[in-house]
């Protein structure tokens, strides 16, 4: 009987092992994406989408689907009407935690399955180029002066990464970031054509944002709030850090699935997308937007979700934000 006994355990020790690692998708991968075509997640989905069919890294069809609204939520109910689903992926950014802690969206880390970390988009800091602001430390003073006599241009919603960005360093520089005449737009490009225009005194975007306009000479790049110099075209704009400003504030895009994952799927999706970050396609896509390389698997990405929500709420309560 104990022999027959440890045979069955060694059995189904076995058939577990191989279900974990033998899991792949049986029909079409869904790419969920909670705002327009065009905007900065959508082309870090189709980018995911193009690299995982054109290198054969899944055997199945890949679609990006499009759910906007409500700030994401409309993205993030469709993902977890699948839970369990191994098909169906979110790519998302910051919004899923910071649209949370306003009170702005149900949904936070906890509600999904985080998978990974597929990098990191640096904010910019930026002006016309006959703004009184020829640097960062011209803003500063400005900020600890009169805090309320800066206009800043933010691109989707209050509480955003870039909001954060402004705001951080409006803190640092000893002023009221409550104070900061913030104005929101759709979208970084309309933010940055309201700086162009003169509406607005300071643009806050994503670094690839800003990269064509200060290469033809229309704005100037104050610093970034990352934590080394970017390359390209923005190699000489110093870091806040470098400018004696912890402002540390990164538009990361992460992948999610539903909750109820089991854990061969969640394996599959380590698998792939540790291949995907390694391909040349990948590499070429980030050093063309100055996006960094962070990538981080399911279980580091869980915990970062962590450290990123007391950051931001403790970021967003200083702005009186936070419910």
């Amino acid at each position: 009987i104990a022999w027959l006994l440890n045979t069955s355990i060694a059995l189904f020790a076995i058939s577990t092992h191989a279900a974990t690692t033998q899991w792949k998708p049986e029909k079409p991968i869904e790419i969920v994406v909670g705002t327009g075509v065009g905007g900065g997640q959508d082309k870090s989905a189709r980018t995911v989408q193009r690299i995982l069919q054109e290198r054969k890294l899944v055997d199945v069809p890949v679609t990006v689907v499009n759910k906007p609204g409500g700030g994401g939520a409309v993205g993030w109910t469709y993902l977890n009407q699948h839970a369990g689903e191994g098909h169906i992926v979110y790519v998302g950014n910051p919004t899923l935690l910071t649209n949370h802690i306003v009170g702005r969206n149900p949904f936070n880390y906890t509600h999904v399955m985080p998978l990974a970390i597929l990098l990191s988009e640096s904010v910019a800091i930026s002006v016309l180029p006959d703004s009184p602001l020829k640097t960062g430390k011209d803003l500063l003073a400005r900020l600890k002066n009169d805090s309320a006599s800066v206009s800043v241009a933010v691109g989707s919603s209050l509480g955003s990464t870039n909001h954060i960005a402004m705001a951080l360093i409006a803190k640092a520089a000893g002023g009221d970031a409550r104070k900061l005449k913030t104005v929101v737009f759709q979208g970084g490009g309309e933010a940055i054509t309201a700086l162009l225009g003169g509406h607005i005194d300071v643009n806050s975007s994503a670094a690839n944002n800003v990269v064509p306009h200060k290469e033809a000479g229309r704005i100037r790049v104050l610093g970034v709030a990352s934590p080394r110099r970017l390359a390209g075209v923005l190699a000489d704009v110093p870091t806040w850090q470098e400018q004696g400003v912890t402002a540390l504030v990164t538009n990361w895009r992460m992948v999610a699935g539903p909750k109820g994952m089991s854990a061969a799927q969640i394996a599959y999706w380590d698998r792939v997308l540790a291949r995907l970050v390694q391909t040349d396609e990948w590499k070429k896509d980030l050093a063309t937007n100055l996006f960094e390389n962070t990538y981080l698997n399911s279980a580091a990405t869980e915990r970062y979700m962590q450290t990123e929500y007391d950051q931001f709420r403790a970021a967003l309560s200083e702005l009186g934000m936070a419910k």
